[in-house]
């Protein structure tokens, strides 16, 4: 007989929940199901193309602030033909492997958490503070119309939450990873323009002249960085984190070979490290389009604020509460930064303090990647971290 919170994960996997344009419809049913299977109430906030769906487990001190768990429920595109498996069917294989979409991000995480909710409760577990567990959307394209517009809400603010788990990373190696702080994501185009004209000529600032100029900057910083985590000393999830990281992603100009583009625009995914001062970076970018020449400008489609930091040690009781739970179970963690982004930055940003966990250890990390797939026994694994995490942190 399959382990029922794996029936579940394996239901969940099914739903096509996938980028883009995503319909949560069958996402809110299958949820609110499992809510009222384990006897809780399920709320759905936020508008209908968009919603916030939340399972509330009531504390015995009202008072008290509460415990939000957090995962998303979309997923990302696939390529169908690079997986073994159907990514929507899920198969688990002989040697246990569940194989789908979501079985690392983050729809196993979901299952965990609210399945962990529902074997408490069978134990007749009392809590003292509320504990809310949450399925928020988009946060696979950044997450603005999910969490970042839900922490806005006086929904959000009702529910008063004290501490928050969101999602993390599988580790390859047998310690599990918290992450309390996580790097900025940049946007940044730079537009570079000037004369056009037949492509016989040879013109003088072209757009394509200081383009390179631009490029060129861009592609030696990213060097550096290339460098400096190739010598870096963290354990390997940490090293990313610690650099900034500058990524080509869109070039786009001219009309046809034989006529001199007045304008071409580099699109760049940049990511800040935790360590980068934000200022320093900004005006380092206004150098480098100063240098390539006139009529070139810099435009951030999306330029966040730097994250504030999550202590990881005795100023933060519910850090304490969860150390105890790894010792007890004998499983090592290390504390370091995310190397992406996640809904936890928007808690943050607001003064929620927050932790991101995947309990995935001996797990390759398949995150966006063709193959995803979790253990059964890693998942239950996982599932039974959870169950240890929400009495203890409900307890603080």
């Amino acid at each position: 007989m399959e382990d029922e919170a794996v029936a579940n994960l394996r239901e969940y996997i099914r739903i096509p929940s996938v980028h883009p344009n995503v319909d949560y419809t069958e996402c809110v049913t299958f949820i609110k199901r499992l809510a009222k299977n384990y006897g809780k109430p399920c709320n759905v906030f936020g508008k209908a193309d968009k919603p916030v769906v939340i399972l509330t487990w009531r504390g015995t001190d009202k008072h008290a602030g509460s415990i939000l768990l957090n995962s998303h429920m979309d997923v990302v595109p696939v390529y169908k033909e690079k997986w073994p498996y159907n990514p929507f069917a899920p198969v688990k294989n002989d040697q246990g492997y569940i194989y789908g979409r979501g079985t690392q991000d983050t729809k196993s995480t979901g299952i965990q958490q609210i399945s962990a909710v529902g074997r408490l409760k069978e134990k007749g577990i009392s809590l003292k503070r509320t504990v809310h567990v949450s399925f928020v959307p988009d946060e696979e394209i950044g997450g603005v119309a999910g969490m970042g517009t839900f922490v806005k809400t006086e929904d959000f603010k009702k529910l008063n939450i004290a501490f928050a788990i969101d999602e993390g990373s599988p580790t390859e190696e047998d310690e599990m990873a918290i992450f309390n702080e996580e790097r900025s994501a940049m946007k940044v185009r730079i537009h570079c323009c000037g004369p056009t004209g037949h492509g016989s000529l040879l013109l003088e600032n072209t757009a394509g002249e200081k383009m390179r100029t631009v490029l060129n900057a861009f592609l030696d910083y990213r060097e550096s960085q290339v460098l400096k985590m190739k010598n870096s000393k963290s354990v390997e999830l940490a090293k990313i984190a610690e650099v900034t990281s500058i990524n080509l992603t869109e070039l786009k100009g001219g009309v046809q070979n034989n006529v001199v583009p007045p304008e071409i625009v580099l699109g760049f995914d940049v990511r800040l490290s935790v360590h980068e001062d934000h200022e320093q970076f900004f005006n380092w970018v206004e150098t480098v389009c100063k240098s390539a020449g006139n009529d070139v400008r810099v435009e951030y489609s999306q330029k966040e604020p730097k994250t504030p930091k999550t202590a990881a040690d005795s100023t933060n009781p519910f850090w304490t509460a969860c150390m105890r739970v790894f010792d007890k179970m004998n499983i090592p963690v290390h504390v370091i930064p995310f190397y992406g982004c996640t809904d936890a930055r928007y808690l943050r940003r607001i003064g929620v303090p927050s932790f991101g966990l995947t309990p995935m250890r001996n797990t390759p990390n398949l995150l966006h990647n063709h193959n995803e797939k979790v253990h059964e026994s890693i998942f239950l694994e996982g599932l039974n971290v959870y169950a240890n995490l929400i009495e203890a942190l409900a307890n603080v």
